[in-house]
């Protein structure tokens, strides 16, 4: 019997099925639409290059009337990433198949684009977490078991001292939302992602403009809580704490789990390609398997089971720690 990529279904429908997989993945991507992209095309190795320009030195000598100065050559550098693969696969019966009145197989579909979507989000999250940049939430703080307090805009405005002195460049184009690959130019500014539990602080901070009132202003994406000053906020309940990673609770009035010691919350500042990844879009993005019930197999002589099922090549990782930084603050319990 012949195996197939997709699984029984042909590959005019596998391209659906992946369309459709991406369509409820995309709402659901945050991290994924920024950074420096590389989609990997098929039959490639599992490394792949991102490559990033080495800045020319600073020209202080002044030019000799009629000499020509010395050309500068264009040098790079090459940053790898390994890909790992990530799947996931869900069973139904052929009993479901016939007698349930839910459509299961496309409902399956829809649930395993957000299960990748989701998956991707927290292994790219994983990565530039660990950034060594690290700012806390009072000057007089120097490590996370110290923070007891909410993120402020003169620790904002620290972050971003900090990125213009080792010359991060503000981000002027994002991913596109559609599930095709490509780009889309936006108003220049530093971004900043986070959880959603810091929503009220990040609204509470003076001077503070909701999406609501930008005007002509475009929202980068959907999930854009609004800016202060030059740094405009992204949430997502995915971007966890570090739980009962602070100080203890006492009297500070932040959001803390275990009750004891407050949880932690990372908000991550970038410029333009602090990080690189993989994306989920395009044509090679994501691979569907569909093996409908009722078709006997030599593992299933009766055709009782089905599945739908995924999977996708990806990697992440930071390409300058020094134009991304992590601001380690609580949330106002609320």
């Amino acid at each position: 019997m012949a195996t197939t990529t997709y699984g029984d279904i042909s590959q005019r429908t596998a391209v659906y099925a992946a369309k459709t997989m991406l369509e409820h993945a995309q709402p659901i991507i945050v991290l994924g639409k920024f950074g420096q992209t590389l989609p990997v095309p098929k039959n490639t190795a599992n490394a792949v290059k991102f490559r990033r320009a080495i800045p020319f030195t600073v020209s202080t000598t002044p030019l000799v009337e009629g000499v020509t100065p010395t050309s500068q050559k264009m040098q790079y550098e090459d940053v790898t990433a390994t890909l790992q693969q990530y799947g996931g696969v869900s069973e139904l019966t052929d009993v479901i198949e016939d007698m349930g009145e839910d459509p299961v197989l496309n409902d399956m579909s829809a649930l395993s684009g957000e299960q990748a979507a989701e998956t991707l989000e927290r292994v790219c999250y994983g990565a530039i977490k660990a950034g060594t940049n690290v700012f806390y939430d009072k000057t007089t703080h120097s490590t996370r078991v110290a923070v007891d307090s909410k993120i402020t805009k003169d620790r904002v405005r620290a972050v971003v001292r900090s990125l213009r002195a080792n010359r991060a460049k503000e981000i002027t184009a994002i991913q596109d939302s559609s599930v095709k690959y490509g780009t889309r130019a936006t108003e220049g500014g530093f971004v900043a992602f986070c959880h959603s539990d810091l929503d009220a602080d990040i609204r509470d901070m003076a001077g503070f403009v909701s999406v609501a009132d930008y005007g002509s202003q475009q929202p980068l994406c959907p999930e854009e809580l609004g800016t202060v000053e030059k740094v405009r906020f992204i949430t997502s309940p995915l971007l966890d704490p570090f739980q009962a990673a602070g100080a203890a609770v006492g009297s500070t009035g932040m959001v803390a789990d275990n009750a004891t010691n407050i949880d932690v919350y990372p908000v991550i500042f970038i410029g333009k390609d602090a990080y690189g990844h993989v994306p989920l879009k395009g044509a090679n993005a994501i691979t569907p398997s569909v093996l409908n019930p009722n078709n006997p197999s030599h593992g299933d002589p009766l055709g009782q089971k089905g599945s739908v099922g995924w999977k996708t090549y990806y990697a992440a990782l930071i390409l300058n720690q020094t134009w991304m930084a992590r601001l380690e603050v609580g949330a106002t319990n609320i």
